[in-house]
Order: C-alpha cells, then structure tokens, then sequence
C-alpha cells in the first residue's frame, strides 16, 4: 500500500543505510501508519509519547512537525509532555519541552 504523505526522510539515511530509508518509507510509513486501527493524528500522539519517554530528541523533533500536519494541536502536545513528565520522568519532559519550543515558535 503506498502511504499517502510520506515525510521527506533525511538525506543521509536512503545515502548510507538504503535498506533501512526503504524500510522506513514502505513498511513503517507505507504499512504500520497507514493501518486503519488508529487515526494518523493518534499515531502521532502516542509516537511523541514513547520518544519522549525514551528520551529520543532528535526523533521527536520530527515526529512532533509531524504531529502537528496530523492536526494534533500546541496545546494538545503541550499537554502530552506535561502528562508524560509523571510516568517518564522530568529531565525527558523538559527535554521535550524544549523541543515543542523550538517546534512551535519556528511554526509561527
């Protein structure tokens, strides 16, 4: 099934790891989000939940541009990093909030 909006994967993954870039576009992207038991804008939700609980910042940056076309809100994310900070911990929340900061303001 070829995904409806992939986003642009970063240059150096299709130039240094090409199998991992296809796998990325046509199973992660092209089947696992295209499933039909969860709304893209959810499937967002919970992918920014997890990578902020596992401290992943720089795949949390792109997830929550992301995030944001799948018409999750600011304050919907806002409140998902505030939720998070109690099962995940402070230093990954604040961390998260930094980068919904950096994601917001450069959005405006």
């Amino acid at each position: 099934m070829a995904p409806t909006s992939i986003p642009p994967l970063p240059d150096f993954l299709g130039r240094t790891v090409p199998k991992l870039a296809e796998l990325t576009q046509q199973v992660l992207f092209g089947d696992i989000w295209e499933r039909e038991g969860l709304s893209k804008r959810d499937r967002s939700l919970v992918t920014c939940a997890v990578l902020t609980a596992l401290y992943r910042s720089d795949q949390l940056r792109f997830h929550l541009k992301l995030a944001l076309t799948n018409g999750l809100t600011p304050e919907e994310l806002s409140e998902m990093v505030t939720h998070a900070a109690f099962y995940a911990g402070w230093p990954a929340a604040v961390q998260a909030a930094q980068l919904a900061d950096e994601i917001f303001n450069a959005a405006s």
